[in-house]
């Protein structure tokens, strides 16, 4: 278990999150995206446009907003937009950062890996347009760590720099790691996050191993833990998170959404793609992640789960949690957003967990949207169609990814002075 690191004076020094930005397909800042999830609003429809990929073949969750820059890989697009976002809700202006009182050196940026520009793949079918002036070459943004780089460099970040590519657990475990990074006394604060866009060989591929639901409409189409569920829908978006030392965040006068009480990352060495229908590697990490935090199960009262909408996902996830939360699995709320934002794959732990910190700051659950008919092997409170308000003060967030990646986070609800629920106090970064 890794301890809080101690001031000089001998107090231990929690980590809060400070600032969050967000994009997906129901809105393009954080408050936008909110408020569509609070009212169940999906973000699904048809997808067009995909190379290689016939129009109306499948369904996904696109984001309105293209890159400013020809040939920019929209990924690298979403994500500076959301930092942007996040470095500002922090009160953050990092232009004049070193006359203030942030040190750029000690200012981490983990932001999780994504597929590079395969421009030279679209040349060769004769898609790839080079002709624009100031288009960006496939070999200036090949690399999976490209928007980690551009991000940091773009706000002088001179901190650790992270970039881990996990699947769907990406965000989550960029998150952790930044976190371990101002535990350790590496950073004193970060800007921690992950972004996703529809990418034919992603398209290809999922539509290969048939995991993709489909539905005449598309907005029913993922249906977490209901009985019709038949998978799930890609999606697009990303956030950002800032996070930093108490001290540092009270000092500096921010407003703080959260405390990151703990977290947890663990594997199943089970398949590639397949879970284990026996999930002890999951309740481990549920177990691991609550006693990282100090909480018990009956302290825990939100849940944001991995949700995809596939049969193996909902049973084993559902199963996990009530193993691991014993009878205290019937007061925990259960939802999953993927049912309105879809599946965002590298950005869906990232956005999933800011929307976690959004649901304790205003003391409302998310619903599980499509869930009409539970299937009663989930035998959980999974918010069916419409949200709920309730003011929880501990909520876990978990990733269930592809290759094994486990991860969880866990946080509290921040009441005293500062939070963010309270009006907004102007002051200079």
């Amino acid at each position: 278990m890794v301890q809080h690191p101690r001031n000089s004076d001998g107090v231990s020094d929690p980590v809060v999150i400070t600032g969050i930005g967000i994009v997906a397909s129901v809105g393009l800042n954080r408050e936008a995206v909110w408020r569509g999830v609070r009212e169940g609003r999906s973000g699904v429809r048809l997808l067009k446009g995909l190379v290689g990929i016939p129009d109306g073949l499948l369904l996904g969750a696109p984001v309105d907003l293209q890159p400013t820059l020809p040939r920019q890989l929209k990924v690298t697009a979403l994500c500076q937009r959301v930092a942007d976002e996040a470095l500002a809700d922090a009160q953050i202006d990092t232009t004049t950062m070193n006359r203030g009182r942030l040190d750029r050196d000690r200012f981490a940026c983990a932001i999780s890996g994504h597929i590079g520009d395969t421009g030279w793949v679209e040349r060769h079918v004769g898609v790839y347009d080079t002709s624009q002036p100031g288009a960006l070459e496939w070999w200036q943004q090949w690399m999976p760590n490209t928007t980690c780089s551009t991000v940091a460099n773009e706000h002088g970040l001179f901190g650790p720099r992270i970039c881990h590519s996990t699947a769907c657990a990406s965000g989550l475990i960029d998150f952790l790691s930044a976190l371990r990074a101002i535990r350790h006394g590496q950073a004193d604060i970060a800007l921690a996050g992950s972004g996703e866009a529809f990418h034919p060989l992603f398209a290809a591929g999922f539509h290969q191993m048939r995991v993709l639901a489909y539905h005449d409409v598309p907005e029913q189409a993922c249906r977490p833990f209901d009985l019709a569920r038949s998978g799930f829908v890609m999606g697009e978006g990303a956030a950002m998170l800032v996070l930093e030392r108490l001290s540092h965040a009270k000092r500096r006068g921010a407003k703080i959404y959260a405390e990151v009480l703990g977290g947890s990352m663990h594997a199943e060495a089970h398949h590639v793609t397949d879970l284990d229908a026996q999930p002890e590697a999951l309740v481990r990490l549920i177990n691991d992640t609550l006693d990282s935090a100090r909480l018990s199960p009956a302290d825990v009262g939100y849940i944001n789960v991995h949700g995809t909408g596939t049969q193996q996902n909902d049973l084993v996830e559902a199963r996990a949690i009530r193993q691991a939360f014993g009878r205290a699995a019937d007061g925990a709320c259960v939802s999953a957003v993927k049912s309105m934002l879809g599946h965002l794959v590298n950005a869906s732990g990232s956005v999933e967990l800011a929307i976690t910190a959004l649901a304790l700051r205003d003391g409302y659950i998310p619903p599980t949207l499509n869930l009409t008919h539970q299937d009663p092997q989930c035998d959980l409170d999974c918010i069916p169609l419409v949200g709920r308000r309730r003011a929880v003060d501990h909520a876990l967030k978990i990733s269930v990814a592809f290759g094994g990646h486990l991860a969880a986070v866990a946080l509290r609800r921040w009441s005293g002075a500062n939070s963010a629920a309270q009006p907004r106090r102007t002051t200079a970064a």
